[in-house]
């Protein structure tokens, strides 16, 4: 199942590519805004897998515009960043694999869609492509064996860092240089676990103007997404409509030689199997 955020409201995409609105073939029941579907995740599901049966009736389908959508989850209450997850980029950046997850957070005001153009600001703006993770059913103390059923989907997502503002001072400022407007580009949509073909091994890539920088699969890293969830929440309550941004495989611009940054007139489009393409213009 797709979950999708189109101009606002809340739609399901079907396999022929067009928009089912939410709100109207629900009859009300679920309402129009993205974030509904987390307020009982569960329940929208389950409606939703019925909705799609070829014989279901309700609303009927529309044609859907790529660049018409919006971030899937618009509202996350909390956003959680890892960092070097992926062994060949702890060992580019010179990191040793931690004890714990590097944990930081990126601020909802950055959030941005498919297809947005981000004005770069002052510095070197440097890429890396994440798969970001919703999810659907909260809790705390969640258990590595139970955590995927606490996924609502999973997303390609995009943690833009700005690399001198980051590593400017002795400690680094993770949160706000990876926060100005549009650095958390994220779609283009939610697509639910069992419909991905290896929910644990899934190629993970992007490319500017179709150059390939970062290539690699989401089996790589040191900590999966079950691991991540039962390591957040033994210390934070995980709550509905929350996201996981869980870290980059190797090949981000600042460990290029020579340094490599982002550009304006630039077209950066990131890739997930299974889930999309996500495009992200540059001003």
């Amino acid at each position: 199942m797709r979950v999708a955020n189109l101009d606002g409201r809340l739609v399901l995409v079907t396999e022929e590519g067009r928009a089912v609105d939410v709100a109207e073939a629900s009859g009300g029941r679920f309402g129009p805004d993205p974030m509904a579907a987390f307020a009982d995740w569960r329940g929208f599901a389950s409606w939703a897998a019925e909705r799609l049966r070829d014989d279901a009736p309700g609303a009927r389908a529309l044609p859907l515009d790529p660049a018409r959508l919006g971030a899937p989850v618009p509202r996350p209450a909390q956003i959680f960043a890892i960092g070097v997850n992926y062994r060949e980029h702890a060992d580019e950046a010179g990191y040793p694999p931690d004890s714990l997850p590097v944990t930081f957070t990126k601020f909802a005001s950055s959030l941005t869609g498919n297809e947005a153009t981000v004005a770069l600001p002052d510095g070197n703006v440097d890429w890396e492509v994440e798969l970001v993770v919703a999810i659907g059913v909260g809790g705390h103390g969640i258990a590595r064996s139970d955590a995927w059923a606490h996924v609502a989907g999973v997303t390609v997502g995009q943690d833009l860092s700005e690399r001198i503002a980051q590593l400017a001072g002795t400690m680094p400022q993770f949160s706000l240089a990876k926060s100005h407007p549009g650095f958390s580009p994220t779609g283009p949509w939610l697509v639910t676990p069992d419909a991905l073909p290896d929910r644990d091994d899934l190629a993970i890539s992007c490319a500017i103007d179709g150059e390939t920088m970062q290539d690699s699969r989401t089996s790589r890293m040191i900590y999966d997404i079950p691991e991540l969830i039962a390591r957040l929440s033994a210390v934070v309550t995980l709550l509905p409509g929350d996201l996981i941004f869980t870290g980059t495989p190797a090949g981000i611009g600042n460990r290029r030689t020579p340094p490599r940054f982002l550009r304006a007139g630039e077209v950066l489009t990131s890739r997930v199997e299974g889930v999309g393409e996500l495009v992200t213009r540059f001003a």
